[in-house]
């Protein structure tokens, strides 16, 4: 069974076609990469998949169960969570507050003592290294570390899949070495991951698939090599884009 899946999803906002019929799924345990030129409907499909906007038409099922047209905080208290390519921390609070938000939402009905949300948010900073910087105030931090709180926020909620929307936009060279290795790390500890990213070397290293959108459509899907050698997707991405050799 897949983990996720959408079949025949669209979104048209008026007479614009964001998404078109993308048919697309993830398996467990792996990392699944969403690729395309700006304005190709990634992120749009990930405010689908996470409850932010409402499909036009089709399906999407999680755990083989159909979750379109759930309200958002139902999406993540089954166990998906996304980061946002802007990021958006409580600046004027510690990194563990921020933190210990992720926890609480993640929690439901349930009532949750503040120890125990403080535990889980501890456990997430230190999945991504940030134990250290608890008590720092997140409007202090450098942008690769807010990028690294908000993933220790969704990390918080206990998601068994997450979604990470552009985590390496605008990091340096080790920033984004460092980001790979968050992001596999994450996977040997269970969680699924769909990336959208620019970083091409990035993606090409640590993808399992590649699915590419074109103007909302998905035109290739594969491993990084055949995704790589697809001649559609040099002429509309990649060729223009990058050398996915480097």
């Amino acid at each position: 069974m897949h983990l996720l899946e959408g079949e025949g999803v669209s979104k048209n906002f008026g007479g614009l076609q964001a998404v078109s019929e993308v048919d697309f799924h993830v398996v467990e345990g792996e990392i699944l990469g969403l690729i395309g030129p700006n304005g190709a409907g990634k992120t749009t499909l990930f405010n689908l998949i996470s409850a932010a906007l409402k499909p036009s038409a089709g399906r999407i099922r999680y755990r083989g169960h159909d979750i379109t047209g759930l309200p958002p905080h139902k999406i993540c208290r089954l166990g998906v969570a996304r980061t946002f390519q802007t990021v958006k921390v409580f600046g004027d609070s510690t990194v563990l507050k921020n933190v210990m938000v992720g926890s609480l939402f993640g929690t439901g009905k349930k009532r949750v003592k503040a120890a125990h949300a403080e535990r889980q948010a501890e456990e997430a900073l230190e999945l991504v290294g940030m134990l250290g910087l608890r008590d720092t105030m997140a409007g202090d931090l450098t942008l690769a570390q807010q990028k690294r709180l908000e993933l220790a926020r969704a990390l918080a909620t206990g998601p068994d899949l997450l979604l990470l929307d552009e985590l390496m936009a605008g990091l340096t060279a080790t920033e984004v070495a460092d980001a790979m290795e968050d992001i596999v790390r994450l996977r040997s500890n269970g969680i699924t991951v769909i990336m959208i990213e620019h970083v091409m070397q990035a993606m090409m290293s640590i993808s399992d698939r590649i699915i590419v959108l074109d103007h909302g459509r998905k035109i290739a899907e594969g491993t990084p090599t055949e995704v790589a050698a697809n001649p559609q997707v040099i002429e509309v991405y990649l060729g223009e884009e990058c050398d996915v050799g480097d």
